[in-house]
């Protein structure tokens, strides 16, 4: 997966204006390159888990060729799925699974799957000059 950086910054901005919250989104992903990032609402307004709200037409985007791929954000954790998102996975079971963590500045993307989980690779494309 790449990510341009000024997606990575659009998720970062987001995951600091909902803190001590998790933000949630969606990364919209063309041959697995992140296009744009859509902000969501997390409508559990938790520091532990979230609930994925964003407007119903943009579930639609993926009629337009574009993968979704959510992303939340983890306050003081590493980027790696805790127990609640294993648990809560539903929808996003082997789909990219995208955290950022607020605490170390991170992102990292993930499958989870009925097996396990795995991680995916995430290139951060450099800012134009």
């Amino acid at each position: 997966m790449v990510i341009p950086a000024h997606v990575r910054r659009a998720v970062a901005e987001h995951a600091r204006a909902e803190a001590p919250n998790e933000s949630c989104g969606l990364l919209l992903l063309r041959d697995g390159r992140a296009e744009r990032y859509v902000a969501g609402r997390n409508a559990a307004a938790s520091p532990y888990r979230f609930e994925l709200e964003v407007d119903p037409e943009t579930w639609f985007l993926e009629d337009e060729g574009f993968e979704l791929a959510v992303v939340h954000s983890h306050v003081a954790s590493p980027p790696r799925p805790s127990r609640t998102d294993v648990e809560n996975v539903g929808l996003w079971e082997a789909r990219p699974y995208v955290i950022y963590s607020l605490a170390g500045d991170e992102l990292a993307a993930w499958l989870i799957g009925a097996d396990g989980m795995r991680a995916l690779a995430v290139t951060v494309e450099p800012a134009a000059a």
